[in-house]
């Protein structure tokens, strides 16, 4: 038995999100299907770093599995690139060691959310921004974000009805940017709870549009309630950017 580290890149405009559901097709299910003529008819469980959600992308999910299949790296890579869909490509595949899970090992993820401002969207970035036309005050959005990096508890920010009790989490960077007709908001953490991340980004929308004082922020932190927070901004905006160990 051997442990092989994945790393992944898909669209995930068609998918219920990484991890299996009994709702609709999901990122996990369509590589442990691809996986399987390789192992013999055996499909193999893959578990990936991130459960990104319906709709969110990625550009470097890693995943592990731990399989019999005796080919190099490089061939495994290149045959489930032949059976996976167009929009999931395995960018590579190396040995791991014994063991080796790509969740559990993960020290921090970091995320990207784009928000397309300019009046009208192009149809090529559709599935991949927040269309909000809304004048924005960067700099009150950037101000805002200071008070969330570091080690804080994020239940304001979680999903409603989340069964997850230990909800502080420790954000190492986030930085809001004006680049052309987009917003980008990047954020680096070393996890992150259900819907957090778009939470965020709908806080300091919020923020941008004059809605709620950047200064409010800690506030909102403080009262570990979700109703303190502003909107999950939609899925199409997020990605994975990168997953590291």
């Amino acid at each position: 038995m051997r442990t092989l580290k994945l790393v992944l890149a898909y669209d995930g405009t068609q998918y219920v999100g990484w991890q299996r559901q009994e709702n609709g097709v999901s990122v996990q299910q369509v590589i442990e299907e691809a996986f399987a003529p390789l192992a013999g008819g055996v499909m193999p469980t893959v578990a990936g770093a991130s459960r990104t959600d319906a709709g969110v992308h990625a550009l470097a999910q890693v995943a592990s599995v731990s399989t019999e299949i005796e080919l190099p790296p490089v061939a495994v890579q290149r045959a489930l690139n032949v059976r996976l869909p167009a929009d999931i490509r395995v960018l590579a595949v190396e040995d791991a060691l014994p063991g080796f899970h790509a969740r559990a090992f993960a020290t921090s993820k970091a995320y990207r959310y784009r928000i397309a401002t300019a009046p009208v969207l192009s149809p090529f970035d559709r599935w991949f921004v927040w269309h909000h036309p809304i004048p924005k005050d960067v700099a009150a959005m950037q101000a805002a974000a200071v008070a969330l990096v570091g080690r804080h508890d994020f239940a304001s920010f979680q999903a409603a009805g989340s069964a997850v009790r230990a909800t502080v989490r420790t954000i190492h960077r986030l930085d809001v940017r004006e680049i052309g007709g987009e917003i980008v908001v990047e954020v680096d953490g070393d996890g992150f709870l259900r819907h957090m991340v778009r939470a965020i980004v709908g806080t300091l929308a919020d923020v941008g549009a004059g809605l709620r004082p950047s200064a409010s922020m800690a506030a909102t932190l403080e009262a570990r309630d979700r109703r303190a927070a502003g909107m999950t901004a939609p899925a199409a905006g997020l990605t994975l950017m990168a997953v590291r160990y």
